[in-house]
């Protein structure tokens, strides 16, 4: 099928790499279904940074079914990579899974209270889950299941036939990049050198040399489960092959023809798999993209196996707010199942389809992301052509760019994303949800008084985004930033104020039931300062003097003084909707 043309409209990132790999994979396999890929190891859990490895293959794979091709997104579960520590923080662990270092993933017992068979299944499980809610269509692949049923026999036996050629690349590489440049004798920049050292040949397994020579095969012990393994012989025209165990002294010889248990090293496996597979179409994290890492290596290695590298942007990482960078083995790294308790599908999937796989950026999972969904509420209303409800801002028009990222999150070529009815602003539920603390009557009263013109009826219909900010206030918002309205005014400070401060909650109170709304009430409490200056309350800025402003802020301070007991609190008008008129005119003095 040919390559549909698009448009400057639509154009953005993803389109121009769909631009790329349909003409690859015409060129490679015509006729024959578009092949991306993406690899996850359920090692710990899987986290936000990993989510990119999937979510940059599936924006370019959807893309590619919008056109009408045939396409394949394979995920490959890394799930016979051998257990390599023990994950910080994993809830069902001590330190007796330290006990099965060395075995596969697959063999590793799961976390205790764990409902899967074992510990590959327990993260894999929360990460599909995941994946469902994001629309993300796939076809997963167990490495554990592939190599145990002898699915990659030839290829192995492929790979030890080639081992000095394999060993002869992975030998360009297996100088340590410090060395490489003491050598030359060029400006060494220490940071550069650390993350190629931790990323490159020198801490990735390519396989294992001694008396008897390179051998890219590892065999799995068949006493104690482990990789702790030394190939000591190989016959080529029998494929018998011994072993030893360095760590149970076990060993044994077998016939490679008919043995399932062991893998290739890794800088050999993921070449063998582009190949096996097909792919057009797989990026790579930075750690895997530096001089001498599986990526750069593999690019050589895989034409052994009669195949191509596929075309595999470089990502950067994905970040949280007020956290460093991700890395599972330090426990506690929010999942794509800790996002999506706190927001919805589409905006987790735009933050990904906004950005270039070589921008990095952070997702919030604190105060900012009231920020985020204020942004993506703004782009909707652009795109929509109008006035968002939950923004309450005029639409305009989108950037090319930006309609594009807006359209891959909420729909995917199979069909739009479920979506909450009336999605009213985050931080306004966020503040419901907060004071109300879980009745969700209470927070109906409020919510079906935002706009009295159009109420809300039932909850539902601002759920699941409502939930989503319940989560989040209850989960991520700190007990002491948690509001709790007042029991009785406070009759010290009513006391206390001058005339100025009277006459303010006077030209409140006189306003409040005829602006009893979210709108209304935001016109009040900004224009009872003006008015108390001999201003209009609907006098803009501009026309007003700076002192203003001040006289604003010293207002909104006493009211939250007197409402919850606190300098600051959510938005005003959200909070007098949530105290409620009679509770209002009580705390302040009337």
């Amino acid at each position: 099928m040919p390559i549909v043309a698009q448009s400057t409209e639509t154009t953005d990132w993803v389109s121009r790499f769909a631009d790329e790999v349909i003409a690859e994979s015409e060129r490679r396999a015509p006729g024959k279904p578009v092949v991306v890929a993406s690899g996850l190891s359920p090692s710990g859990p899987i986290h936000l940074g990993n989510l990119r490895e999937v979510m940059t293959p599936h924006l370019v794979a959807d893309e590619i079914r919008r056109r009408g091709h045939e396409v394949r997104h394979l995920i490959s579960w890394d799930d016979y990579d051998r257990f390599r520590k023990v994950p910080a923080g994993v809830a069902g662990v001590d330190e007796s899974w330290a006990g099965h270092i060395g075995k596969p993933l697959t063999s590793v017992p799961a976390p205790d209270g764990s409902a899967h068979p074992n510990w590959a299944e327990h993260f894999k499980a929360a990460m599909v889950e995941a994946l469902g809610e994001l629309g993300v269509e796939f076809d997963g692949i167990s490495q554990t299941a592939q190599y145990t049923s002898g699915a990659y026999r030839e290829q192995i036996l492929h790979a030890m036939k080639h081992r000095g050629d394999i060993d002869a690349v992975l030998a360009q590489y297996r100088t340590k990049p410090r060395a490489q440049a003491k050598k030359s004798q060029k400006p060494v920049d220490e940071a550069e050198l650390e993350a190629a050292e931790g990323s490159g040949a020198a801490s990735e397994d390519d396989g294992s040399s001694g008396s008897a020579g390179y051998f890219p095969y590892k065999p799995y012990c068949g006493n104690c489960e482990k990789d702790l393994t030394t190939v000591t012989t190989y016959d080529d025209a029998s494929t018998e092959l011994t072993y030893g165990c360095t760590g149970c002294g076990f060993s044994e010889t077998v016939r490679l023809s008919e043995f399932n248990r062991g893998k290739l090293v890794w800088k050999v496996d993921w070449p063998m798999r582009w190949a096996y597979e097909g792919v057009i179409f797989e990026p790579s994290g930075v750690d895997h993209s530096s001089p001498g890492s599986s990526f750069q290596v593999g690019g050589q290695i895989v034409g052994i196996f009669g195949g191509e590298r596929p075309i595999g942007p470089m990502y950067a990482f994905v970040g949280i707010s007020g956290m460093a960078k991700m890395s599972s083995s330090k426990g506690g790294v929010p999942t794509p199942a800790d996002a999506l308790r706190i927001m919805e599908p589409q905006l987790l999937r735009w933050l990904y389809a906004r950005r270039r796989p070589n921008q990095s950026f952070k997702i919030a999972f604190d105060q900012e992301i009231q920020r985020l969904y204020d942004e993506w509420d703004r782009l909707d209303a652009k795109v929509a052509g109008g006035t968002s409800r939950a923004s309450g801002t005029g639409g305009g028009s989108a950037l090319p760019a930006d309609a594009a990222a807006h359209a891959r999150a909420v729909r995917t070529a199979g069909g739009e994303l479920p979506r909450t009815p009336r999605p009213l602003p985050y931080r306004t539920l966020a503040s419901v949800a907060d004071i109300t603390a879980g009745h969700e009557d209470q927070a109906l009263r409020i919510l079906s008084e935002l706009d009295p013109s159009d109420p809300i009826g039932s909850l539902d219909e601002a759920r699941p985004r409502y939930d989503r900010a319940e989560a989040w206030i209850n989960t991520y918002v700190p007990a002491d930033q948690r509001t709790i309205v007042r029991e009785e005014p406070d009759t010290e400070l009513l006391k206390s104020l001058d005339e100025e401060g009277r006459e303010s909650l006077r030209l409140l109170l006189d306003g409040l039931a005829e602006h009893w709304s979210l709108d209304g009430l935001t016109h009040l409490v900004y224009g009872v300062p003006k008015v108390r200056a001999g201003f209009s309350a609907d006098a803009t800025p501009k026309e007003l003097p700076p002192e203003i402003k001040t006289a604003q802020r010293s207002f909104f301070a006493l009211l939250y003084h007197l409402l919850v007991g606190r300098d600051t609190g959510p938005r005003l008008p959200t909070l007098l909707l949530a105290v409620g008129q009679e509770r209002v005119r009580t705390l302040l003095g009337q």
